[in-house]
């Protein structure tokens, strides 16, 4: 994985220069495609993000929700249920569900394979929450992984896995491409013989709105080295995820 969040970006001498008078989102976006780098909703984008930005980037988000609000003819002046509500949501979106396209990736102390493990290990499961890009309903779900470690790969503390991954999930997403993004991001940290991870998800888009289903779910994995190349070891992955579920 592109990681967004290795190498900071240094603020032009200009920078307060190019901003006086136009939106931060705009400012924010024009370093981006300086960059040649793309902005897609499942993206980091803490590099390019400067201190202090993400206040004015949530004065403006708060703005434009008002504005939303106003044209859904919901009244946020007389209603008091409602007079918050914009604030609410812009914090919200960028603070806590979206949270992981503008910070950076949390810091992951890394252990050396002392002892050369090389047996079996699975996490989970781990609790995940996301949003469809493509209606940003919920996407709430648990997340299996499985690692086959080799004496030289990097070994991180059980906590991690779960910070690791609610970084990624807490983006717009698509679930496929959430996992990817996991198994790409540990196979990176940790340099395994194998990775193995696998997400089963309720989505809202499916259960709130259109076919309105509220039972089906979107299961899917992605296997990498041994997972991949041994069907052995992946069937007693699979064995145990499926036990553990049960």
């Amino acid at each position: 994985m592109n990681s967004l969040t290795e190498f900071p970006v240094t603020a032009s001498p200009d920078d307060d220069v190019q901003a006086a008078g136009r939106p931060m989102s705009a400012v924010i976006r024009a370093r981006i495609q300086a960059a040649n780098r793309r902005f897609h909703a499942n993206d980091n984008i803490a590099e390019f993000i400067q201190p202090g930005e993400l206040e004015a980037l949530l004065d403006e988000v708060q703005g434009k929700l008002a504005g939303v609000l106003d044209s859904l003819v919901i009244d946020t002046v007389s209603d008091h249920n409602t007079q918050e509500t914009a604030r609410r949501v812009a914090k919200m979106y960028l603070q806590e569900v979206f949270r992981g396209r503008y910070v950076p990736q949390p810091p992951v102390t890394q252990f050396p394979n002392v002892e050369h493990l090389n047996e079996l290990m699975i996490v989970g499961p781990i609790t995940v929450r996301s949003a469809c890009s493509h209606h940003l309903c919920p996407i709430i779900g648990k997340l299996w992984i499985g690692v086959m470690p080799n004496e030289h790969s990097a070994l991180i503390g059980l906590s991690k896995y779960a910070r690791l991954a609610e970084w990624i999930m807490s983006r717009p997403q698509i679930q496929e491409e959430a996992v990817t993004q996991v198994a790409d991001l540990l196979n990176d940290k940790m340099q395994p013989d194998g990775l193995a991870v696998i997400m089963e998800a309720d989505h809202f888009c499916m259960g709130w709105r259109g076919v309105k289903d509220m039972d089906s779910k979107m299961i899917n994995s992605v296997m990498r080295g041994s997972f991949l190349k041994d069907p052995n070891l992946r069937r007693e992955f699979l064995s145990l995820v499926t036990h553990r579920k049960g």
